[in-house]
C-alpha cells in the first residue's frame, strides 16, 4: 500500500470513527488528511471504491493486531511440542489487554470496523469480503481454540468473536470505567471442554452406556 493511500485509508477510518458513517465524504476525507481538495476521488473514484478500500485497511489492521495476540499467545503454551495446552487464564488475559486496547487507545478503529460492518448488511459484496477475510483470520484461530481443548474449534472460534464483538459493542455505547471483559472471555474458555458431550451424545443418551 502506497504512503499516499494509506494516509487517505487512516483518514478516512478516523472520520468514520468520530463522526459516523454519514460525514464519510471525498471531501471530508481531503480535509482529514491535510491534503489538497480531489485528492481522495482521485484514488477512489465513488464512495463505494473508498468504503472498500476502508474495508481493507481494517482488515490490515485487524490482522495485525491478532497477529500480535498469537505472538503474545507464545508465551501461554505450558510446554513444548505441537501437541502441548494454552493456558485458558494466560489466553483470556491476552484476549482482554486487546479489548481494552480497542476501546481505548484504538477506539476509533473499532467504531470504524462496526459502520463498515452496517454498512455491509445492504451490500453484498462487502459481506463476501468480510467472509473472507474472516475465513483468513480463522486459520490462525481455529488451531489456537482447538489447542486450548475445544472439541468443535470452528464453531467455538466464531462464539469467541461473537462475544469480543458484543463485549466491545456495548462498552462502546455504553461505556463504563472499569471495563474488564477477561472474567466473559475466561468462563468461555473454561467451558470448551464439554465441547465432545455436546457434538456427539443424542438427547436423551445416558453417558453411564458407554
Amino acid at each position: 500500500m502506497t504512503d499516499r493511500r494509506e494516509l487517505l485509508l487512516d483518514a478516512a477510518i478516523t472520520v468514520l470513527g468520530t463522526r459516523g458513517l454519514r460525514q464519510l465524504t471525498h471531501r471530508a476525507v481531503d480535509a482529514e488528511a491535510g491534503l489538497p481538495e480531489g485528492s481522495t476521488s482521485n484514488m477512489f473514484r465513488t464512495r463505494e471504491a473508498l468504503i472498500s478500500g476502508v474495508l481493507d485497511r481494517l482488515v490490515e489492521l485487524e490482522t495485525a493486531a491478532w497477529q500480535r495476540l498469537a505472538s503474545g499467545s507464545a508465551a501461554a503454551v505450558a510446554g513444548p511440542g505441537p501437541g502441548a495446552q494454552v493456558s485458558p487464564e494466560r489466553f483470556a488475559a491476552l484476549v482482554a489487554t486487546m479489548m481494552r486496547e480497542l476501546v481505548g487507545e484504538a477506539r476509533q478503529l473499532t467504531l470504524a470496523r462496526h459502520a463498515i460492518f452496517h454498512e455491509a448488511a445492504f451490500h453484498p459484496g462487502l459481506q463476501e469480503r468480510i467472509a473472507a477475510s474472516q475465513a483468513r483470520l480463522a486459520e490462525w484461530g481455529v488451531p489456537w481454540l482447538a489447542r486450548l481443548g475445544s472439541a468443535q474449534p470452528e464453531s467455538d472460534y466464531r462464539t469467541l468473536l461473537g462475544l469480543i464483538d458484543g463485549l466491545l459493542l456495548i462498552q462502546l455505547a455504553s461505556p463504563v470505567p472499569d471495563f474488564d471483559p477477561e472474567p466473559s472471555i475466561l468462563v468461555m474458555l473454561r467451558g470448551l471442554g464439554g465441547g465432545d458431550a455436546r457434538s456427539t451424545r443424542s438427547p436423551g443418551t445416558d453417558p453411564t452406556c458407554d
